[in-house]
Order: structure tokens, then sequence, then C-alpha cells
């Protein structure tokens, strides 16, 4: 789908939409974590797995919003759902935030097609004044044509209501007749947010789920005291703990014979 070529899905997991030509790119190089792979987020997992495995049997599902803090699994769980997914007849095209005011175009082309299409759109937010939350409004609900039942929109985000929110905001909420009526600033921040049905938080590791991740990065490590030791120190360096850093640790100290 760039221009007017053909766009050959049967044999393409993924693609990017780029704006400057107009079109899809296919994916070349799949981010190839598995499934299994992730540790720490269980249950974010489970509700994943559920409403994309309904979305693809065509029962009824969910537009999905992954939120919260950084580094935490949330882009790693969208890369593996597609890994698991695919050979049954998911699609994914990543959209950039500032590109899905091409969405209702890129909906329209894929709408008619024989497979199930999640839109992906990564560290979503949008700053006061930006408009295009409006396509993705219209995409996530419809307006006067009802959305396609085989596309559905999953979107990771690290602000849960996906718009700035400012003090004065609450400042301008009224309350009659004992009735609280929030600003209308605030409405429309929230008013996004409610569109996804499924709404997955997403904290900073403990240090015990830090260290199983650790462990499941370095399985053939007979000191763990020693890799606990390291890993421990590495993260207070970073200032944070969650699967990132467990990823940049390996990166950093994989085959290190000091571990034995």
């Amino acid at each position: 789908m760039s221009g007017n070529e053909p766009f050959d899905w049967s044999s393409t997991p993924a693609a990017v939409w780029r704006r400057h030509r107009a079109g899809l790119r296919a994916v070349r190089r799949l981010d190839s974590v598995q499934w299994n792979s992730l540790t720490g987020i269980d249950r974010q997992q489970k509700a994943l797995a559920r409403n994309t495995e309904r979305f693809l049997a065509g029962e009824p599902s969910n537009n999905v919003l992954l939120w919260g803090a950084r580094g935490t699994g949330k882009s790693s769980l969208i890369k593996a759902m597609v890994n698991r997914y695919h050979e049954k007849g998911l699609r994914v095209i990543e959209v950039d935030k500032d590109d899905l005011v091409n969405l209702p175009e890129i909906v329209d082309d894929i709408c008619d097609l024989p497979f199930r299409f999640i839109v992906f759109c990564d560290d979503m937010s949008f700053d006061v004044g930006e408009s295009g939350y409006k396509a993705l409004k219209s995409v996530l609900e419809g307006s006067l044509e009802l959305p396609p039942e085989n596309v559905r929109v999953y979107a990771t985000s690290n602000r849960r209501h996906l718009m700035p929110e400012f003090m004065s905001d609450n400042l301008n909420s009224k309350a009659k007749d004992g009735e609280i009526h929030p600003a209308e600033a605030i409405e429309e921040q929230v008013s996004l947010a409610d569109r996804f049905g499924l709404q997955l938080s997403f904290y900073a590791f403990s240090q015990e789920v830090y260290l199983q991740a650790v462990d499941a990065l370095f399985p053939n490590v007979s000191d763990k005291e020693n890799l606990h030791r390291e890993a421990i120190r590495f993260a207070t360096s970073k200032g944070v703990r969650n699967g990132r850093t467990a990823q940049q640790f390996y990166r950093q100290f994989s085959g290190d014979e000091s571990f034995g």
C-alpha cells in the first residue's frame, strides 16, 4: 500500500506508515521477542491475550491502552503479540502519533480485507492544541459510519489520560446542588482515554521482579548472588528498576566470566 502499489498482507505480518510516501512499508526485521520470555507482567499478558483472541475469533473485543512507567514492557508486549498471533491472521500497522490524521484513510484501505488488524501507536500522548486525537476518536468509536469490525487500536503511553493535566483544570471545576461538574478540559482529557475499553497499567518493578527478569536473561549463570549484586548496582546507577534496565544489564554483561 505504497501510493497505488498493491500491498501483500498474506506474507506480511506487520507494516509501518510512512508519511512522506503516503503509504505502508513492510517491517523487514520483526523484533523476535517471544511471549514466554516476558517476565513481571503476567496480569497484563493474560488480559491482552484474551482480548486479542476474542478479536481474532470475531467476538466482541476492545481497543487497548497500555499505560504506565517507562521501560516496563508495554511495547515489548505488543511485539510479542505480533509473533504469537500473526499466523492466526493478525496483522499490525504501526502509526506514529503525528500521523494519526491519516488514520481514517489507512482504515478505509484495510476494512474489507480478510485479516484482523491492530493499529499500533507507541508512546502516544497529545499536547494542548493538537488535533490528531480527533481522527483517532472517529476510528475508536466511529462517527456517522461505524468503526470496522476487523480493526482495533492498541496504544502505549506514559500518560493515563493521554493528554496533559494541569492544576488549573481542576480549579475550573464547579459544584452545583452537591454534584461535582468537571471542567471542560478535564472532560476532554478523560473522554479520549475512555474510548479504550481495556486499559492495562504498568508500574516500576519491585527488586524481586527485577531480579527475576535478570535471572531469565542469564539462565546459565551459577553464581546468582554475584549476578544479583551487580544487577542491583546497575539499576541503582540508572535510578530505575524495570524490564528495559534488565535488558541493558544483559547487553553489557552477557558472557562475563565473573558470574561463573
